[in-house]
């Protein structure tokens, strides 16, 4: 008898006592994250498999891939895609870590210095790719005004449809073969803005990891007879490396998704959706054409959803190469 009371008034365990209250804490995140992201992501694959105009869909399955896949404006804008990530996120992590470590070094007005690079970043992008097309103005702009001081020849930057290794070969002398004259000199001048206003967000993020670094690891170096660049390269950046992963991924992603600097420089410069002859046209601008200016809004998803396969597929390379890079150094 005393067996069976024990058993009858033995406490439930505390875990399964509070269980209830972990979901209930955690029923405010998933409500959230199924209404504005889970719903919406299936609500875009339905519209992707819906042909016709907005009012009058009817149901065509893969079809919209499948033309996407086989349209050359699609390739056309995915080209353009790259060269633009291509041409943006190693010269701006390259830039804003360098400027950071000089700003990570003892010099007077770090502060000020710190609030000048990170300003281009706060400013409303739209105002500042309006200002940048003023810049680039081929009748005017501050870049021929530059360009004239240095002797060298007035560019139609946006308005320019040529490759710029071709423009350069051209002043050179050398023919350039058409798939080596690279992206358009109109793309190069966006991607010079693009640069500008993200450096100040990756300066700040450099000197955040710099700051976490312990200052007795550079001591220690010293003593040991390193110079700066054996410092730099042996402590600093594998240290560095988190950050520089972290950096690395969100402007991959960010620079795949670049639309409104883009679109603004574009029609700033009275340029067509897309600028001269379309070679500015990326994934996103020709998505934003689809939907807006010709109406089709299953074909414009199709085309979103691609783009966001991409993206998951390079950012899940750029993980199993960090986890791989981390393990084999381990």
């Amino acid at each position: 008898a005393v067996t069976v009371l024990s058993a009858k008034t033995q406490p439930r365990p505390v875990r399964a006592k509070y269980d209830w209250i972990a979901y209930l804490y955690l029923a405010p995140a998933v409500l959230i994250l199924t209404v504005f992201h889970i719903l919406p992501a299936f609500y875009a694959f339905w519209i992707s498999t819906q042909g016709g105009r907005i009012r009058n869909f009817r149901f065509i399955g893969l079809d919209n891939y499948i033309n996407a896949l086989q349209a050359p404006e699609f390739w056309g804008a995915l080209q353009n895609t790259l060269f633009y990530v291509l041409g943006t996120v190693p010269v701006t992590l390259a830039l804003g870590l360098f400027v950071a470590y000089l700003l990570f070094q003892k010099i007077r007005g770090r502060g000020v210095y710190r609030v000048i690079y990170f300003m281009p970043h706060i400013i409303s992008a739209v105002a500042s790719a309006i200002v940048w097309a003023w810049v680039f103005n081929p009748t005017g702009g501050v870049a021929n005004r530059l360009f004239e001081l240095l002797g060298l020849p007035n560019q139609q930057w946006l308005l320019e449809s040529d490759g710029v290794f071709k423009l350069i070969g051209m002043q050179m002398g050398i023919a350039v073969p058409g798939w080596a004259t690279g992206p358009s000199l109109a793309l190069v001048s966006v991607m010079i803005f693009a640069v500008w206003q993200a450096l100040g967000f990756d300066v700040i993020i450099f000197l955040a990891g710099l700051t976490s670094i312990n200052s007795e690891l550079y001591e220690a170096g010293r003593i040991d007879g390193a110079n700066g660049w054996q410092l730099f390269r042996h402590i600093t950046i594998p240290l560095l490396t988190p950050t520089i992963f972290f950096l690395l991924v969100i402007s991959i992603i960010g620079s795949f998704q670049a639309f409104n600097h883009i679109y603004t420089m574009n029609i700033a410069a009275s340029q067509p959706l897309g600028g001269p002859l379309g070679t500015t046209r990326t994934v996103s601008i020709f998505m934003f054409d689809q939907l807006y200016s010709q109406q089709r809004a299953g074909y414009a998803t199709a085309i979103a959803i691609l783009l966001s396969l991409i993206i998951f597929g390079l950012t899940l390379v750029q993980f199993r190469f960090f986890e791989r890079g981390g393990s084999q150094e381990a």
